[in-house]
């Protein structure tokens, strides 16, 4: 080894061929990716050069000059409604506050006056979304906004992303600021049917946009992000949006320097009026719009300004015929006193289809819908959950229980109940009806609740949830034993839904309004397809309906039986003191639920239903049985009969003829050992049959088919039998 070279030098990692003493040859990889940059560089700028010439700015989109979306029946010909009534007035810019200006260029573009059109950093972000699927994203500038609404659709797409970006960046050169921010605003749509920003100001404020203070322009400002989620008139929670959504925009002009800081200090967040009166809103039709925008905005993903400007055409799920069967039937309800509500929905059995919808008399009146809004306790319409998750549990209809009442049960037991008898789990039937040993389809006719106080507690109640949940309820419920009764608050489209699932042989359907759309422009169109599981096995509903048959053969709902001659079933529901009545039912393509109850909805517990002039005592066997059945009687007309699969008696079960051997048991000799005392029944006398005698044309008082005797006298006319145990119970 030479003294000169460096130790190792032989192993110095040299590449082969190379002698020890020759330099290495340079790496060239560097080189060329800098190259390869310039390249893609040089064709990125000649390729966003090209589209820059051959992207025209376009002719303004049909929408620009507005066109309200239209509603139509099933039939998809005759109109049902409009959504909105879009009307505009543009104005010049000098006619809006310069104050009012810097409020929507501080919601949306604080750079406006100095960008170029378009924002790099909310381009990427946009582009991003466009590309992976991911949500929405902000960050166009105003002038991109005004492209995407005056000259483009509201795809969401990269073709269309970059088309804005073009016309953006010409727009901008061709256009000064002012007269691009003057367009902005007046074809920006700011919701309650108001599209510019004078109409807007009428529309919020009742005032001329010339008029309005820098507080409402930042409102205005807010609201445009989406009216529907920052119109402070819509709700509580759209107020705390808008309030968040004003704070910012307020803050942003401080920040900016646009106000003084004392200024920002003196706004305070303004009251605007109640929205004007929307033709296209109102009558009991108000509802089924409400409904059906609910579901474009919240199903469909579609923006408000789509729906309210772009000319949808959209038809819905609502038969014309059953519609107007569904508003006549209402009309039954008594007229006295004032606040007493119904609601009725009307579901298609596996398919989820909304054939008729009655949220009320006048959704610009009140636009809480006793249907879709409004939760009640369910009464015994609950009970047949429990049927359900008995027949899983190996239950048969035709096991038998004692009948007699009171009985007690320590599953029951309410220690912070206000009488002894509740709190010893004490359960009886409506009027302390006496029943001898039954099985579970007269259990269900009569709806004789200490019968089905076993039922829940063999079922458990959390299965009892569970079944309730799979057959369509989405209202929040308590496991406890006591919801066979129908504690919980419910729905009355959900229990429509529910017994659509029953009707269908346990397949259940996703409600929806929304049949198809089609848009006048944009090429937007929309085909509904049913979502539908299955969640009961098709045997263990046979022997469901068979029971509910039983309700309107010779139980509680024996009204509906008597008119409509077609294989019908059905339950009635009644909560204690008649806070609230349902008939819920169906036939086999047709499943309605009826629910009654007195106050404004939204106050627990609401008024008693005593004393209903005409009527008496409000139950579910009166009044929601006679809607249902008037409803029912002319909505199946035409409709092909259908009969009910024939019961398949699962777990070894096969229902026994009526037997006059049946016998009533003592309540003295079959009670508890708790204390007589306390078994006084709770419940008021029955001093009136539940469908008073002439004020109603209907089938003679009903008496069960299945003999018992030694049972208190009471007219079995179809009232509610079901008393629970709970001032909340059925």
């Amino acid at each position: 080894m030479s003294p000169s070279s460096p130790p190792n030098a032989s192993s110095s990692g040299s590449p082969t061929g190379t002698s020890a003493g020759a330099k290495p040859r340079k790496r060239r990889w560097p080189r060329r990716v800098l190259w390869t940059l310039v390249a893609l560089v040089v064709a990125g700028v000649v390729g966003f050069a090209i589209a820059y010439v051959l992207t025209p700015i376009p002719e303004p989109n049909e929408a620009a000059v507005a066109q309200s979306s239209i509603l139509y029946y099933s039939d998809g010909k005759t109109e049902l409604g409009r959504i909105s009534d879009v009307n505009r007035e543009s104005i010049p810019l000098a006619d809006v506050p310069v104050d009012v200006q810097r409020a929507f260029l501080a919601a949306e573009d604080r750079s406006f006056y100095k960008n170029r059109g378009v924002s790099p950093v909310g381009i990427a972000r946009a582009l991003k979304a466009a590309v992976t699927g991911g949500p929405t994203q902000g960050g166009s500038t105003i002038t991109q906004q005004y492209v995407k609404n005056f000259y483009l659709t509201q795809d969401q797409t990269v073709t269309r992303k970059l088309r804005e970006i073009m016309i953006s960046l010409k727009l901008d050169r061709q256009k000064s600021k002012d007269e691009i921010l003057d367009a902005y605003l007046n074809t920006i749509y700011f919701g309650r049917g108001a599209s510019g920003i004078q109409t807007a100001a009428h529309a919020y404020f009742g005032k001329d946009a010339k008029d309005l203070t820098a507080s409402e322009g930042a409102l205005l400002a807010s609201v445009i992000r989406g009216p529907s989620y920052y119109d402070p008139r819509l709700g509580a929670q759209q107020k705390a949006n808008a309030e968040a959504r004003w704070t910012y925009v307020a803050d942003g002009m401080a920040q900016e320097g646009w106000i003084t800081q004392a200024q920002r200090d003196a706004m305070t967040f303004p009251t605007t009026i109640k929205a004007p009166v929307n033709r296209t809103m109102s009558g009991t039709n108000g509802y089924i719009v409400k409904e059906v925008k609910d579901e474009l905005l919240d199903k469909l993903k579609l923006t408000d300004t789509e729906i309210d400007s772009q000319g949808l055409r959209i038809v819905t799920t609502i038969d014309k015929n059953k519609q107007a069967d569904a508003v006549a039937a209402a009309k039954k309800l008594p007229s006295s006193p004032k606040n007493l509500h119904v609601g009725l929905a009307s579901i298609t059995p596996g398919n989820g289809a909304v054939v008729a919808l009655y949220g009320g008399k006048d959704y610009q009146a009140r636009p809480f819908d006793n249907a879709t809004d409004a939760t009640m306790q369910a009464g015994s319409t609950f009970k047949i959950f429990a049927l359900i998750a008995a027949l899983q549990n190996g239950v048969s209809t035709s096991q038998t229980y004692a009948g007699y009442s009171p009985q007690y049960f320590p599953q029951f037991a309410d220690p912070g109940a206000a009488t002894s008898f509740l709190q010893q789990g004490g359960v009886e039937n409506f009027g302390n009806e006496q029943f001898g040993t039954i099985d579970l389809i007269d259990a269900t006719a009569h709806s004789v609740n200490t019968v089905y106080a076993q039922v829940n507690i063999k079922a458990t109640p959390e299965k009892t949830t569970a079944a309730a949940k799979d057959a369509g309820v989405t209202t929040p419920m308590k496991s406890v034993y006591a919801n066979v009764f129908g504690t919980d608050d419910v729905k009355v489209i959900d229990m429509a839904n529910a017994y659509a699932t029953i009707a269908a042989g346990g397949v259940r359907a996703t409600p929806y309004f929304v049949k198809s759309v089609k848009a006048s422009v944009g090429g937007y169109s929309y085909t509904a397809k049913p979502e539908k599981t299955r969640v009961f096995d098709p045997d263990l509903i046979s022997d469901v309906i068979e029971a509910q048959e039983s309700v309107t053969q010779r139980g509680t709902g024996a009204y509906a039986g008597g008119r409509i001659s077609r294989p019908i079933a059905g339950k009635t529901g009644t909560t204690t003191n008649n806070y609230a009545a349902w008939f819920d039912g169906y036939t086999p393509n047709l499943a309605t639920a009826v629910g009654i109850y007195r106050g404004d909805g939204s106050v627990k517990p609401e008024n008693q239903m005593n004393n209903i002039p005409g009527v008496g005592q409000l139950t579910g066997g009166t009044v929601p049985v006679w809607i249902w059945t008037d409803y029912m009687e002319n909505a199946l007309d035409g409709m092909r009969v259908v009969q009910f699969p024939e019961p398949a008696h699962i777990n070894g079960g096969s229902v026994t003829p009526p037997s006059s051997t049946q016998t009533s048991e003592s309540s003295t000799s079959t009670t508890t050992s708790a204390p007589t005392t306390t078994t006084t029944t709770t419940s008021p006398t029955q001093t009136q049959t539940q469908s008073p005698t002439g004020t109603r044309t209907g089938p003679p008082s009903q008496t069960a088919t299945r003999t018992r005797t030694a049972r208190p006298t009471r007219t079995q006319h179809p009232g509610e039998a079901g008393k629970a145990p709970s001032p909340t119970t059925s």
